[in-house]
């Protein structure tokens, strides 16, 4: 990937994502080094970053880390299409972390995903912090294409802990 398609990449990642959900510049860029993640980028006529897809590859399991579409677009179906391309390419499950659906728009989120075939879990669940002096996450997890029974779910939480976040497991927040 480019420096120029990274960058506009990391400035759609900052502003369609609060702070304590992504990374430093550098610390997303690092990622691209390794083998198990990936950017998938859908770029308009002009050859402009309208939206992403960040995920990650494991044996098990596929991981969607971050979507995003140019706010201007939203709406225009970009984002579910990104999504049902990435969730046909494989037969393994996908999995996603969500804000809880306190909100309208946490609930328009879970919603979006439910509508693509994806599962709400109840298992506790927390981000590590993505980034130095930043405080763990309350999120959730959802799945595709089923809900994952809890000896599953606690399998792939210990390998987004140690593989995505680098926390030694169990965690404890």
């Amino acid at each position: 990937m480019n420096e120029s398609t990274f960058d506009e990449v990391f400035a759609l990642m900052e502003a369609s994502f609060p702070v304590c959900e992504i990374r430093t510049y550098a610390g997303q860029r690092r990622l691209l080094d390794l083998p198990q993640y990936r950017l998938i980028v859908e770029k308009d006529a002009s050859g402009r970053t309208i939206a992403f897809l960040a995920c990650w590859e494991f044996p098990v399991f596929r991981f969607v880390e971050h979507i995003a579409v140019d706010q201007g677009i939203r709406g225009g179906g970009i984002g579910k299409k990104l999504m049902e391309d990435y969730i046909r390419q494989s037969d393994k499950p996908v999995l996603l972390e969500v804000e809880p659906p306190s909100g309208v728009l946490e609930q328009r989120r879970v919603g979006f995903y439910e509508r693509l075939g994806f599962h709400l879990h109840s298992y506790p669940y927390v981000q590590p912090p993505l980034r130095e002096g930043q405080a763990d996450l309350p999120l959730l997890i959802m799945t595709y294409p089923r809900l994952l029974q809890e000896q599953e779910f606690q399998l792939f939480r210990e390998i987004l802990y140690t593989e995505v976040y680098k926390v030694n497991v169990p965690y404890k927040s």
